[in-house]
């Protein structure tokens, strides 16, 4: 007998530690289930009031031992397993040795896996888990990808919305790593498209959250798509985006585009549609732009009146040109107004044959801008081009040519910047001059003055070839 009860410590001290052991091995166990329930509670408060007080070193010693004696804490709420990941999180991202930064992220994810075996909500612990590898752990993408796929297998269209975003950036690195098969990454590509539609049609309390997913993990997708779907993928996709926003003309661009790229035909009917749509806009936009344009410039509207033909429109308008310059009194540039004078005598000379406001106008823009030979030389060019109209004989047709060749020398003698041009046109109507056989036959002799005939009506000094 007294054997017998010698071998009892040891048979208890054996079984308590066999208890022990095999309860250390339950993340499920709750304080009621322990032998040292008040141990256990004590801890549970302790580090709950630490914690409260932001006394985390203390917190963390006490919640060690409620978590050792009770992972689950009274089985209603886990608490043990929530503040357990803070704990270690707070620590992970203090510590910079990564041996321990790496033991505590496995604690942490360790954590989310025992809360999800012994509470419920498995889809939104898959949620938060995702996050913390995805966005504070910086977990490597293919234990990633692991979690991703269990998160969407086993939730289905009940997958967090946390899930989503991450599922689309390690789709595009592994993709573009050759680490995931195009069917892989075409399958998943929907998955997660669906599971987001499905949740913004469906979901009421989180599917505004599920639309602000699919808007940050859209354009993350959209650098593969082209490689993954062909044209009835595109089409599909952006036909509603069309037919929601039809004056987003910049969109229909990208839209077009990009389904020409993945193969379809000019003339699909939502491809032409889409073009003839964003062609009709940008030409109304343009219209109302270059408007409002010469609104404020009314000198580029007359310029453009001119290349079109218009040239009684580019007129009236350059005259609203120089009032709107003239306008600004001290402040206008004369150097402007004597240009806009300047075209209105080119237009008024050389597109309407109208010769005598022509030089009107030259002359305006010479004395507006002094020291200038352009109008000069335009005047010389008109008295040059009218010459054999001027009079009724070769006499008068050759007196012209002085006067035009009088206006050349005039601009070269003040304006430098004419003087090849004004030479080279001096040579040319020289051969034009009058002989001075003509001139003995009427008494004139070189140097005297001669008034011109026609619209010229000039006094000018004889000359002879």
């Amino acid at each position: 007998m007294k054997k017998l009860f010698s071998w009892l410590p040891f048979t208890i001290l054996f079984f308590a530690s066999f208890w022990m052991s095999a309860n250390a091995q339950d993340p499920c166990r709750k304080w009621t289930d322990s032998p040292r329930q008040e141990e256990a509670e004590e801890a549970h408060v302790l580090y709950r009031q630490f914690l409260k007080n932001e006394n985390y070193d203390e917190a963390f010693k006490y919640w060690q031992k409620a978590y050792e004696l009770a992972p689950a804490a009274d089985g209603q709420r886990p608490f043990h397993y929530m503040d357990g990941r803070d704990f270690y999180m707070r620590m992970f991202n203090n510590e910079t040795d990564e041996a321990k930064k790496k033991e505590y992220a496995a604690n942490i994810l360790r954590l989310y896996d025992e809360q999800m075996r012994c509470y419920d909500n498995e889809n939104l612990l898959m949620g938060l888990k995702v996050y913390d590898m995805f966005y504070n752990l910086r977990s490597p993408y293919p234990e990633l990808l692991k979690t991703l796929k269990e998160a969407v297998e086993k939730g289905g269209n009940n997958t967090a919305y946390t899930v989503l975003e991450p599922y689309a950036h390690v789709l595009v690195f592994q993709f573009k790593n050759k680490q995931m098969s195009v069917e892989e990454a075409r399958q998943t590509h929907i998955k997660i498209n669906e599971i987001a539609d499905y949740n913004i049609a469906n979901n009421k309390e989180y599917g505004t959250y599920y639309q602000q997913a699919k808007d940050r993990f859209t354009p993350v997708l959209a650098e593969v798509e082209g490689e993954l779907f062909d044209c009835a993928f595109f089409k599909k996709k952006f036909e509603p985006l069309y037919r929601a926003n039809p004056e987003d003309y910049e969109a229909m661009k990208y839209y077009y585009n990009k389904m020409v790229q993945q193969g379809c035909s000019e003339d699909d009917p939502l491809v032409k549609e889409m073009k003839t749509r964003y062609e009709e806009i940008v030409t109304k936009i343009n219209a109302e732009k270059l408007a409002a344009f010469y609104v404020e410039n009314p000198g580029s509207h007359a310029k453009a009146l001119y290349d079109e033909g218009k040239y009684a429109e580019a007129l009236d308008k350059y005259e609203e040109a120089i009032q709107k310059e003239e306008s600004k009194g001290d402040d206008a540039d004369q150097e402007i107004i004597a240009g806009y004078y300047f075209a209105q005598a080119s237009i008024l000379g050389r597109k309407l044959d109208r010769y005598s406001a022509a030089r009107d106008y030259a002359l305006k823009a010479a004395r507006t801008r002094p020291n200038w030979g352009q109008p000069y030389m335009l005047i010389g060019d008109l008295y040059a081009e009218s010459s054999s109209s001027c009079g009724s004989e070769a006499w008068d047709h050759h007196i012209a040519v002085l006067a035009a060749i009088e206006k050349y020398s005039y601009a070269r003698s003040i304006d430098p910047n004419v003087a090849d041009e004004a030479n080279e046109k001096i040579a040319r109507y020289s051969k034009f001059k009058p002989q001075s056989e003509e001139g003995f036959m009427r008494g004139v002799q070189a140097g005297s003055t001669i008034k011109v005939p026609c619209w010229i009506g000039e006094t000018v000094r004889v000359s002879f070839q």
